[in-house]
Formats: structure tokens, sequence, C-alpha cells
């Protein structure tokens, strides 16, 4: 198994980790009752989607 001759410099390594960063996760407005959700489920807060009520939601 080949192995390096080198060892790589620091600049190197931090040009190719430069994109491993996480993203924050992108939130949309429920239309229903206005929390903030992610795009394309139902809303956890009153659990409708798309304006009809996929699941009831139990009350605290």
């Amino acid at each position: 198994m080949p192995n390096p001759k080198r060892r790589h410099s620091k600049q190197r390594t931090s040009t190719r980790r430069a994109h491993d960063h996480l993203t924050a996760a992108s939130l949309a407005e429920c239309p229903n009752c206005h929390e903030r959700k992610l795009p394309h489920r139902a809303c956890p807060k009153c659990g409708y989607y798309k304006d009809r009520e996929v699941f009831a939601v139990k009350e605290k």
C-alpha cells in the first residue's frame, strides 16, 4: 500500500477542509399557525400540511 513521502502542509489541509462546515437548516413559515417549520413537512406545532390536518397534536 503506498504511503505519502511528505506530509501535507497546513494550508493544503485547511483548503481541503474549507467546505466541510455545516449549514443551517432552512426554515419556512407555517401558513396555519405562523411557526417556523422544515419545508415540505407537516408542522409539528399544529399538525397541518398544505391547508389540511395531517395528524392531531396533543395538548400539554
